[in-house]
């Protein structure tokens, strides 16, 4: 039972950070998992629709999907890869030059839902989530 309640708890919980931060997200036409590929393809470069799925541990139709809006919305394009079949996605000029002001509403929405934790709460948190497979 235990178990049952640790995870539902946790499911709650990222749905709730997750719907806060589509509202926060909205003004820039933007949803938390597109956000997240942005974050992840300016912190790791240009990536495969594979490699992003990987990551996020989806499906490819979800990823498909996601960045199909993104490239229609302006925010990632593909580029050739190493070969001609290969092709890698990357953040556009333009969301290059939103990412910052993005990024700090996103850090103050982080501020705000981690607000009521300790630095050394967080750090633990942290800890533990990386434990969980």
């Amino acid at each position: 039972m235990l178990n049952q309640d640790v995870i539902h708890l946790m499911n709650q919980r990222v749905r709730y950070i997750s719907k806060h931060l589509n509202d926060t997200l909205q003004q820039h036409g933007l949803y938390q998992a597109q956000w997240s590929i942005m974050y992840y393809l300016s912190k790791n470069g240009p990536k495969t629709q594979s490699d992003i799925m990987n990551y996020f541990h989806v499906n490819a139709p979800t990823i498909t999907r996601t960045v199909k809006r993104m490239e229609e919305n302006g925010w990632v394009s593909r580029i050739a890869g190493k070969d001609r079949r290969e092709r890698l996605i990357e953040l556009t000029a333009e969301a290059k030059e939103k990412y910052i002001a993005i990024e700090q509403l996103v850090s103050k929405h982080e501020e705000k839902m981690l607000k009521n934790l300790s630095t050394k709460e967080k750090e633990t948190l942290l800890y533990l989530l990386e434990k969980i497979q």
